[in-house]
C-alpha cells in the first residue's frame, strides 16, 4: 500500500504525523483488526447456528422433508453462500466500496435470517407456507416392508427463496470482509498478512464453537424457535460493531471492475476473427492511455495473464470443497442414524414415543446434539492455528523448510480424502448392523430414527481429519487468492475463490440428486421415509474419495508448473508492501 494512498481512500490510522504518534497509530490499527475479527466471529456464529442443524430442521416434524431432500437443500444453501460471492465483490469494486457493501450485506443477512425463527412455529409456517399436508406426517419405516413414495417438500419455494436471499447476504459479507480486514494490515508486509489470515480463520472457528455449544443443543433438544433467534441477534450485533468501528477503519473507494476487460480479452484470445468488432480497443484502451477505471490496456493484459495462471489452481480445489461440505450435510445425516446417547443418562430410549414437551421438561431425556461433532473439526483448528502461527511456521521458516502455499493445499486435499474414506468405512459397518436387523429406536424431538448400535463417537475421526484439511487447504487457499492477485483484481479473485467453493457444494448437491434417481440410484430409498437405512451412502462417500484422489494428482501437476513459472509473475513485487 502506498504511503500516499489513492484518491478517496480514508486512512485514519496513518497521516503526516505518523512517526510522532506511532503508539496511537498502532493502537487504532489493532482496534480496527479487532473489530473485523469480532464481526467475523459473530457472523460465523450466526452462520453455523443456521447451517449446522438445517438438515435436522427440514427433516423434523416442522417440514417432514426426507433425508435426501433435506441434504440437497443444505448443500444448495452452503453452495449459494459461496457461489454468489462475485456479486458482492462486483458491487464493492464498482459502486459502493467494501465498507458500504459489508454494511448493506449484513442488513440483508439480518432480514433474511428472520425467516427461520418465523417458520419454526405453527402460525409463522401457516402464514408463509399454508397448512402442512397431513399425509406427510407419518412414522418412519424401519424395514423394506413399508412402501412409501417420498412427498414433495412442504414449503419448498419459501424455504429455498429465503435461504438463497440469506446466502446472498452471507456471500457478500464473505467476499468483502476478508479483503477488508487484510487491507488494515497490508502495508506491514506479507508476514503480517499471513498472520492476519491465520487469526481471521481462528476467529471463524471461535464463533463456531460459541454457536455450536449453545445453539445446536437448544435446536435439537429444546426449540428451533429459540435456536434460530440467537443467530438473528448475532448478525444484529455484528452490524452494530461494524457501524460503530467505521471511523477507525482504512476504507477505499470503488475502483471499478475489471470483469468487462477480462471478458473482452478472453474473447479476443479464443476467437480473434469473429469477435474483432467486440474487442477493438476503445479510446481508453489505446496504448499509453488510462482507462476509465485507472488501468491501461497493458495492465489489463497483465492482469488477464495472472488470472489465466491462478484460475487452474483454484479450479482443481473444487473437488476438495465437494468433500469439505459433507461435514454439514451427509455427515450430519449419518450421525442421526448412529446411536446418540443421552447427556445425563446412558440407557437407551425405550421407544415409548414421548412427546417433545415431555422431553423438554425432563432434563434426563436430553440427547447429545449430533451437530456437536462439528466441534471436533472446530477445536482442532482453534488449537493448531495458534500452534502453527507461533511455533511451527517460525521453526520451519528459520530452517527454510516452510512449504509453499500450493504444497500446503495439496496436503489439505490428502486429509480431506482420508476423511471421506473414513466416513465410507464407517457407513459400510453401520449398514451391516442394519441389514442384520440390529437397530435401536431413538427419539430426537418428535422424530424417530432407527439407528445402528454404534455410538456417534465413531464419527469423530472424520471430523478431525476435515479440520486438519482446513488448516492446510482453506487457509493457504485464502492467502493464495489474496496475495497472488494484482491490487486492481483482489476483490475479483477473492470472489472467484469463494465462487468456486460454492461450485463444489453445488456439485455435491447435484451428485446427491443424480444418485437419488429412482432407476438404481444409491441414495434413492422411498421405502425408508425419514431414514437412510436402505440407501448406499457409503458408495457416495467412496465416489467422492475417488474424485478427490484423481483431481489431487492433477493439482500436484498444475502446482508444479505454477511454481516453476513463479519468477515470471508480475504481481509478487507489488505485494511485498511496507
Amino acid at each position: 500500500m502506498d504511503g500516499d494512498g489513492v484518491a478517496g481512500e480514508q486512512r485514519p490510522l496513518l497521516g503526516p504525523t505518523q512517526r510522532s504518534r506511532g503508539p496511537v497509530v498502532q493502537g487504532r490499527r489493532r482496534a480496527a483488526c479487532a473489530a473485523v475479527l469480532l464481526a467475523e466471529m459473530l457472523e460465523r456464529a450466526a452462520f453455523f447456528a443456521i447451517s449446522s442443524n438445517l438438515v435436522l430442521y427440514l427433516n423434523s416434524f416442522n417440514f417432514n422433508w426426507d433425508g435426501e431432500q433435506a441434504t440437497r437443500a443444505a448443500l444448495v444453501f452452503l453452495g449459494a453462500s459461496y457461489l454468489l460471492s462475485p456479486i458482492g465483490g462486483w458491487l464493492a469494486d464498482v459502486y459502493l466500496g467494501r465498507y458500504a457493501t459489508i454494511i448493506i450485506s449484513l442488513f440483508i443477512y439480518l432480514v433474511a435470517s428472520c425467516l427461520l425463527p418465523i417458520t419454526a412455529f405453527y402460525d409463522g409456517r401457516k402464514a408463509f407456507c399454508g397448512e402442512l399436508p397431513s399425509s406427510t406426517i407419518q412414522p418412519a419405516c424401519p424395514t423394506k416392508d413399508c412402501q412409501r413414495e417420498s412427498p414433495s417438500p412442504y414449503c419448498a419455494p419459501t424455504m429455498y427463496g429465503g435461504l438463497l436471499l440469506l446466502a446472498l447476504g452471507i456471500s457478500s459479507v464473505k467476499a468483502n470482509l476478508t479483503s477488508f480486514g487484510a487491507d488494515q494490515v497490508m502495508d506491514l508486509g506479507r508476514d503480517a498478512t499471513r498472520r492476519f489470515f491465520n487469526w481471521f480463520y481462528w476467529s471463524i472457528n471461535l464463533g463456531a464453537v460459541l454457536s455450536l455449544f449453545l445453539v445446536a443443543f437448544i435446536q435439537q433438544n429444546i426449540s428451533f424457535l429459540v435456536g434460530y433467534i440467537i443467530p438473528v441477534a448475532c448478525v444484529g450485533l455484528a452490524l452494530s460493531v461494524f457501524v460503530c468501528a467505521g471511523p477507525i477503519f482504512i476504507t477505499k473507494p470503488p475502483t471499478g471492475s475489471q470483469v468487462s476487460s477480462m471478458l473482452k480479452l478472453a474473447i479476443q484470445r479464443c476467437c480473434p476473427r469473429c469477435c474483432h468488432c467486440l474487442v477493438r480497443p476503445s479510446q481508453d484502451e489505446l496504448p499509453g492511455r488510462r482507462s476509465l477505471w485507472g488501468t491501461s490496456h497493458h495492465e489489463d493484459v497483465t492482469n488477464f495473464r495472472v488470472l489465466v495462471r491462478v484460475l487452474p489452481v483454484m479450479l482443481t480445489l473444487v473437488p476438495y470443497w465437494m468433500v469439505y461440505f459433507q461435514m454439514q450435510s451427509t455427515y450430519v445425516l449419518q450421525g442421526l442414524h448412529l446411536q446418540i446417547p443421552h447427556i445425563f443418562q446412558t440407557h437407551l430410549d425405550n421407544g415409548s414415543g414421548s412427546s417433545s414437551s415431555k422431553l423438554s421438561q425432563d432434563s434426563s431425556s436430553y440427547r447429545f446434539p449430533g451437530a456437536w461433532l462439528l466441534l471436533a473439526n472446530v477445536v482442532v483448528v482453534l488449537i493448531l492455528v495458534p500452534l502453527k502461527d507461533h511455533v511451527l511456521d517460525p521453526f520451519l521458516q528459520r530452517r527454510k523448510l516452510l512449504p509453499s502455499l500450493l504444497k500446503k493445499m495439496a496436503l489439505g486435499m490428502f486429509f480431506g480424502f482420508t476423511s471421506v474414506i473414513v466416513a465410507g468405512v464407517l457407513e459400510t459397518k453401520r449398514l451391516q448392523y442394519i441389514h442384520h436387523n440390529e437397530t435401536v429406536t431413538q427419539h430426537i424431538g418428535q422424530d424417530v430414527y432407527f439407528a445402528a448400535p454404534m455410538y456417534i463417537w465413531w464419527q469423530i475421526p472424520q471430523y478431525l481429519l476435515i479440520g486438519i484439511s482446513e488448516i492446510f487447504a482453506s487457509i493457504p487457499g485464502l492467502e493464495f487468492a489474496y496475495s497472488e492477485a494484482p491490487r486492481s483484481m483482489q476483490g475479483a479473485i477473492m470472489g472467484i475463490f469463494y465462487f468456486l467453493s460454492g461450485v463444489g457444494s453445488i456439485l455435491g448437491s447435484g451428485l446427491v440428486a443424480l444418485l437419488s434417481l429412482p432407476e438404481g440410484g444409491w441414495l434413492h430409498c422411498p421405502t425408508d421415509y425419514g431414514n437412510i437405512n436402505n440407501c448406499r451412502l457409503d458408495l457416495y462417500f467412496f465416489l467422492l474419495a475417488g474424485i478427490q484422489a484423481v483431481t489431487a494428482l492433477l493439482f500436484l501437476w498444475i502446482a508444479n508448473q505454477y511454481e516453476r513459472s513463479a519468477p515470471a509473475s508480475t504481481c509478487r513485487p507489488e505485494k511485498e508492501g511496507g
